[in-house]
């Protein structure tokens, strides 16, 4: 699943072409990308017949989702963790900020693509979006997603809980957004906070590390690499890491983010691609994730894989001793 780094190479991909675009037209090919899409309440968009069957429901989320885009103006993409907004003003809502947003969630497979409007068809796309940008001239838009679990939505803006004081209307996340933390690259992040709640935690800290109420944007791959890193065994209890050693851990999370990103995230097959649909090169730089039997890079001693919470954890059995 695309983690933090390759959702904002994604992110910043799309920001020259999408902010101040006008959206012209859009086209849902296959409903089920639209799974996390509600309807506004009371227009169904069937003329009143209401939804009594699953096709009629598609035909709902459809109408509702292709009518409320077209003619949008586009604010500039935000993201917090794995998830990637677009802030969005309805054409004619005359609203000064705007209250709604096109929210996108990869899943395991979904890709944003930017394309000329007579580049050929790209594999598995699901919705296109056709757009008009003041500098760029008019571009396409595809959602593509073979694996069907990634989706977009049309959500309202909303004040997330860890918000303090007075909330600018530009600083606001959809509703889908609002039960995930901060992530560790945001300004706003608490680092004395989450140092404490992971100490507070008497399960592995592989496990914490993927709870994203707790620290978001993390993900299998990120989190095997920064515990390597500090030279945590993977199985730890949160409630035997040290202060200085979570601190250490979280700097850690952060570096091997940076470097990801420098490096256009992680690919290993053709599923994560950036807007242009070229693929990361990070995986060539990892430590711990994917090598089982590998040597260490550091000590040279085979690594091992276990299971965690039903997710796969990669280290090395002496670096990283369970103490």
């Amino acid at each position: 699943m695309p983690e933090l780094p390759e959702v904002e190479v994604v992110r910043s991909g799309l920001a020259p072409a999408v902010t101040g675009a006008r959206v012209l037209s859009v086209e849902v090919r296959d409903p089920r990308a639209l799974k996390r899409h509600i309807p506004q309440e009371g227009d169904d968009g069937l003329g009143g017949h209401g939804v009594t069957l699953a096709g009629e429901a598609a035909a709902m989320r459809i109408a509702d989702f292709e009518r409320r885009l077209t003619g949008a103006l586009l604010g500039a993409p935000e993201r917090r963790g794995k998830f990637l907004w677009v802030p969005h003003t309805a054409s004619a809502s005359g609203a000064s900020a705007p209250r709604q947003a096109l929210l996108a969630h990869l899943g395991m497979s979904g890709q944003l693509l930017l394309r000329a409007l007579d580049a050929p068809d790209d594999r598995h796309v699901r919705i296109r979006i056709w757009i008009a940008h003041p500098s760029h001239g008019e571009l396409r838009i595809d959602f593509a997603d073979q694996r069907l679990f990634g989706s977009l939505a049309l959500d309202r803006l909303t004040a997330a809980p860890d918000a303090s004081g007075a909330v600018d209307p530009a600083d606001r996340i959809p509703s889908q957004a609002v039960h995930i933390a901060r992530d560790p690259v945001d300004p706003g992040f608490d680092d004395a906070g989450f140092v404490a709640e992971l100490r507070r935690r008497r399960t592995a800290v592989k496990r914490a590390l993927l709870d994203q109420t707790l620290i978001s944007g993390v993900g299998n791959i990120y989190a095997d690499e920064a515990l390597w890193r500090t030279r945590v065994h993977p199985e730890t209890p949160g409630h035997r890491i040290g202060a200085l050693r979570a601190a250490e851990l979280l700097a850690q999370v952060r570096a091997v983010f940076a470097q990801a990103l420098a490096e256009g995230g992680t690919s290993f097959d053709a599923q994560y691609v950036n807007v242009n649909g070229q693929a990361g090169y990070f995986a060539h730089s990892l430590n711990a994730y994917g090598r089982t039997g590998e040597p260490c890079r550091r000590c040279g001693e085979p690594l091992r894989r276990m299971a965690i919470g039903g997710r796969s954890s990669h280290f090395c059995p002496r670096c990283q001793r369970r103490r």
